[in-house]
Formats: C-alpha cells, sequence, structure tokens
C-alpha cells in the first residue's frame, strides 16, 4: 500500500480510538505519525466543547497538542491518567508492543504505565506473530560506557546498532543513546524485558508487554477493534 493509504488507515483507527476520549478526562498523549491523527481528532472535539487535559510523551507532542488547544499538565506533576492513547512499531497476537522507532520510548512508558487504560492504535501492516525480525528492538541507553552496555545487551541475543541521525549520534529528549537491536524471534518477550532492564546502562528497552488495554488497527476492509482478555 502507498504511504498516504496507510496514513488514511492510521487516521481512521485514531478516529475510533479518540472515542474513549469523556469530559474532563486526563488523556495521555503518544508520539509519532499516528499520535498526531489523535491529537489532531481531540482538537477537533475540543472546538465542539470537550474538556480535557494531556500528558506529552515528547517536546513534538506537546507542542502539537498546545496547537490544538490541549491544556497539558506539567511534567513533574503525578497525573491521573485515565486513557493513554500511542501507536506501535509492532503488535504480536497478544498485544504485546515494540516501540521506540521514534526514539520516545522512556516517556511513552512511563506514561503507559500511569494510565487506567492504555489504547494502542496502528494500521494493519504493524500486526506480527512474532515480535523482532523486521523491525529492530529500540533500546534506551545512558552514554557512558554505552559499546560496554552493548556487548551486555548482545548476550542476551541479537547485534546492537547505535543510532544515528543526520551522521551523528541520535540523543532522546532526556539525553540517552538509543542502540537498535536486531533479533530474529522475540519469543519471550516478558522474560526480554526484564532481562534488558536488569543491565547496568540500560534505561529502559522498546518492548510493551501485558499494557495494551484495546488494539484499534485500521485495515482496507475497516476499522477492528480487539480488547486485551478477549
Amino acid at each position: 500500500m502507498s504511504p498516504s493509504n496507510l496514513d488514511d488507515l492510521k487516521r481512521a483507527a485514531a478516529l475510533k480510538a479518540v472515542e474513549y476520549v469523556r469530559d474532563g478526562m486526563v488523556v495521555g498523549l503518544g508520539t509519532g505519525s499516528t499520535a498526531k491523527h489523535v491529537i489532531l481528532a481531540l482538537g477537533e472535539r475540543i472546538k465542539k466543547g470537550l474538556k480535557i487535559k494531556g500528558v506529552s510523551t515528547s517536546q513534538e507532542t506537546a507542542r502539537l497538542a498546545r496547537k490544538a488547544k490541549i491544556p497539558l499538565l506539567p511534567d513533574d506533576e503525578v497525573w491521573p491518567i485515565d486513557v493513554a492513547i500511542d501507536g506501535a512499531d509492532q503488535v504480536d497476537t497478544q498485544f504485546n508492543l515494540v516501540k521506540g522507532g521514534g526514539g520516545a520510548l522512556l516517556k511513552e512508558k512511563i506514561v503507559a504505565a500511569s494510565a487506567k487504560r492504555f489504547i494502542v492504535v496502528v494500521d494493519h501492516t504493524k500486526r506480527v506473530q512474532v515480535l523482532g525480525g523486521s523491525f529492530p528492538l529500540p533500546v534506551e541507553i545512558i552514554p557512558f560506557g554505552w559499546r560496554n552496555t552493548a556487548r551486555k545487551i548482545e548476550a542476551c541475543g541479537g547485534k546492537a546498532v547505535l543510532r544515528k541521525r543526520g551522521g551523528k549520534i541520535f540523543k532522546t529528549e532526556t539525553g540517552h543513546y538509543i542502540l537498535d537491536v536486531q533479533i530474529a524471534r522475540i519469543d519471550r518477550p516478558a522474560e526480554l524485558e526484564l532481562q534488558l532492564n536488569a543491565l547496568p546502562g540500560v534505561v529502559e528497552n522498546g518492548l510493551f508487554v501485558a499494557r495494551t488495554s484495546v488494539l484499534i488497527v485500521g485495515t482496507p476492509a475497516g476499522v477492528e477493534e480487539q480488547h486485551a482478555g478477549h
């Protein structure tokens, strides 16, 4: 499918996700192309009188939210997040995710973990039987001794490549590096998530295991909605 068609599918799924947002809610706002559609859709509902507050997962999301007239809670507050809505780079049959292609995985996971309900919005190309393979697993690490950390990560399986943008080392908004780890199959994502996060130097990784409440998928045949545990 062409990128424009996929974007239409993301938009359709995002519109469905926004139906979960009610007046007075605190909404976690993800980062990326799908999350952008969510923010724009919320902005349209705000024009019609919806009153919500948002929690942003990146500077780009905060900029879009302000443009859409979504009031944002400060980063250092305790947020009573009713629902968080975000995209994903991969989703398996158990609703486990790989996230972090955009580099905001740490803030995204903090927000997802703080939400009563986490809604994941994707187009159908993001669905896989098993995580890994076609998309590397992002692992956020501190810069100090990063080559040593990379070797420890590779000992868990896979090949780690330091993420670069425009020839320079990519740095997250919190000042960390990202290693993109190519793994053929992630058969036990829950184990790997814990294993990686136990390594000194690792801040967080892009495996979101058992966090998804609702999965909304834009497909050529329409929008599909699935609830965890059903």
